[in-house]
């Protein structure tokens, strides 16, 4: 094994190298304090392997995403949402019978308890669908006491079966909810996002047609939005089940990281300054603005935080929307202006530079306003997609023996130790 010789006020320790399957080595630096006395600064730990994983790999500068090996282009194009939620949870693609087997056991967890509807209507009608999500999911451990036992497998097993299967209702329940529309039970006899568009957008007047460009389209953006190594919101998942939390207040927690703008919120943003601009035309104004380094106005939608390349989601879901607008027949300036941009962007020197490209969020935002969801609710979706990543990631860092509650250090940069002084000596 190799070493990194880290010497600091004459005194050198070595300490191990380690290598992954994929990517870059990391230098195990946990007895660095011990040795030394010191620690290492690293904000935002954008430097910093918090954990050991096999779930998800990334290389931004090759604008790659694999689960558990696979591309993220192969899986969006050929599997389904749930056979990748087996994936992540197993490591392995199931058998035929193994999905057989796993869709029976999450269709038959859809439904909620009935008490929940009663909390949902503690809610003000006008409430952000992620603060009622946040809620509602934290409230699940109140509800499911047989599922909360961090320590029990089989608890695990079943905790992680009524998320993925419940997430689903339960945001579908927040949309009915801001709209004033009854609530609707799942179909055992429907696909896990066909069962989704039915509860959203259905009622019991009528029956649900389901379109399945839409279908599909939807299938694809959970696809893409299942994981993300670690990202914000799973490693605030992780540090809240480093303290034993149950993983229902664990899922609660990702969700309200992943409500951020910077984060899960990106998508939302970025459709908003679609509607700011409007109309064609004026692209060119804010592309000047863009440029401008003394304009705070960004343009969201473009580039990445990792990916410094083509956002491998973003090929999939760029194709998606030319179908799903196609499909629809929607004229709309706002996805007009959406095209163009895009077409701007890809061709525009400025932005080829900077790496630039249109990103997951840029796109997912115009097909969810064409299915015709709220801007309010894609956030909302995201951490329905997501919650699959989360739970695979907690139930992970569950069976690490070598996970320690999470203590992240500082840098002290206040007043030294000083004494108290009485308030009638004070000037």
């Amino acid at each position: 094994m190799t070493n990194a010789t880290i010497s600091i006020d004459g005194k050198a320790g070595e300490y191990p190298v380690q290598s992954g399957s994929a990517g870059p080595d990391v230098v195990d630096i946990r007895k660095l304090y011990a040795n030394t006395g010191h620690f290492t600064f690293d904000p935002g730990f954008t430097s910093t392997a918090s954990c050991e994983s096999k779930i998800t790999y990334i290389d931004g500068d090759q604008g790659i995403l694999l689960h558990r090996g696979y591309p993220i282009e192969q899986l969006a194009e050929q599997s389904s949402f749930l056979e990748v939620a087996y994936l992540l949870l197993n490591g392995e693609l199931p058998s035929k019978t193994e999905h057989d087997e796993f869709k029976y056991l999450i269709t038959r967890h859809t439904m909620v308890h009935e008490q929940l509807a009663t909390f949902y209507r503690g809610f003000r009608r006008d409430a952000h669908p992620m603060a009622v999500m946040c809620g509602v999911v934290g409230a699940l451990s109140a509800f499911y006491h047989d599922s909360t036992d961090i320590h029990d497998p089989q608890q695990r097993v079943i905790a992680c079966h009524r998320l993925i299967a419940k997430m689903p209702t339960i945001a579908a329940m927040a949309y009915k909810y801001s709209v004033g529309q009854p609530f609707l039970y799942p179909d055992n006899s429907l696909s896990y996002t066909g069962n989704f568009l039915r509860m959203t957008f259905g009622v019991p007047a009528e029956p649900y047609i389901i379109n399945p460009v839409v279908e599909d389209a939807l299938d694809k953006i959970f696809i893409l939005h299942a994981d993300h190594e670690q990202n914000a919101s799973t490693s605030t998942v992780r540090l809240a089940g480093s303290s034993g939390a149950n993983p229902f207040a664990c899922i609660a927690a990702g969700i309200a990281c992943l409500w951020g703008p910077a984060h899960g919120g990106a998508n939302e943003a970025a459709l908003n300054m679609l509607r700011e601009i409007g109309r064609p035309e004026r692209i060119p104004e804010f592309i000047a603005r863009a440029k401008n380094k003394d304009d705070p106005f960004r343009l969201m939608g473009f580039g990445h935080r990792v990916y410094k390349n083509y956002d491998p989601r973003a090929k999939v879901l760029g194709a998606a929307a030319t179908k799903v607008l196609d499909t629809l027949g929607i004229s709309d300036p706002v996805l007009d202006t959406a095209r163009e941009l895009e077409r701007i962007a890809l061709s525009d020197d400025y932005f080829i530079e900077k790496k630039l490209y249109p990103n997951v969020d840029f796109y997912s935002g115009i097909i969810l306003s064409a299915i015709g969801f709220p801007t309010s609710m894609f956030t909302a979706l995201f951490a329905l997609a997501r919650t699959t990543g989360w739970i695979a990631q907690w139930t992970e860092m569950m069976e690490d023996n070598d996970q320690r509650i999470g203590r992240p250090r500082q840098l002290y940069t206040g007043y030294p130790r000083r004494d108290y002084v009485p308030i009638d000596q004070r000037s």
